[in-house]
């Protein structure tokens, strides 16, 4: 019960960071700062697909309902959550992925975290601005967007990690 009520806190707040801090702050050369998808890769490994997705959907359309994007971070939290298993899988074996423990940096190690966090994180936000812009002819605007945004997002996920998940106590 603790877990699920640590998650539910954890979304609120993320939710609530996102929409009245984050997409606030003008960073500059296009980039937005998204620490949501961090609650999706912090969900225990092992859950359904499905409730991964309507979770993703809840927590994109929450966003989007508050900050008008009109399903820009819904539809690319759904990829997101989509890809999450799929992207896991490549990086680790089954057996690597203790029952439920949410999958962080703590549980399977910084290089882990930086490939499989990276990777999601970096499609999620090349799905965001092709769409955000939905113009090709901007390519290299969006190419731009989406790599410094995804460096600043990591780098911001990183310190929440760091400042609000506790590492597992050594049995």
């Amino acid at each position: 019960m603790s877990s699920l009520f640590s998650h539910i806190i954890r979304f609120i707040l993320l939710v609530l960071v996102q929409v009245f801090i984050l997409n606030q702050l003008e960073v500059g050369w296009g980039i937005l700062i998204m620490a949501y998808p961090l609650f999706i890769f912090l969900l225990p490994y092992e859950l359904n697909i499905s409730l991964t997705l309507l979770i993703s959907f809840v927590l994109g359309i929450s966003i989007d309902a508050m900050s008008n994007t009109f399903g820009l971070h819904t539809s690319s939290l759904l990829l997101f959550a989509y890809l999450r298993p799929i992207i896991f899988s490549r990086f680790a074996s089954q057996e690597d992925y203790e029952m439920n423990r949410e999958a962080n940096i703590y549980t399977l190690g910084t290089n882990w975290f930086i490939l499989t966090f990276g990777t999601l994180l970096l499609l999620h936000h090349l799905w965001f601005f092709l769409f955000e812009v939905a113009n090709l002819g901007e390519f290299t605007y969006i190419i731009r967007k989406t790599i410094l945004s995804t460096i600043v997002s990591f780098l911001v996920c990183v310190g929440l990690q760091i400042i609000f998940v506790q590492k597992p106590k050594d049995r």
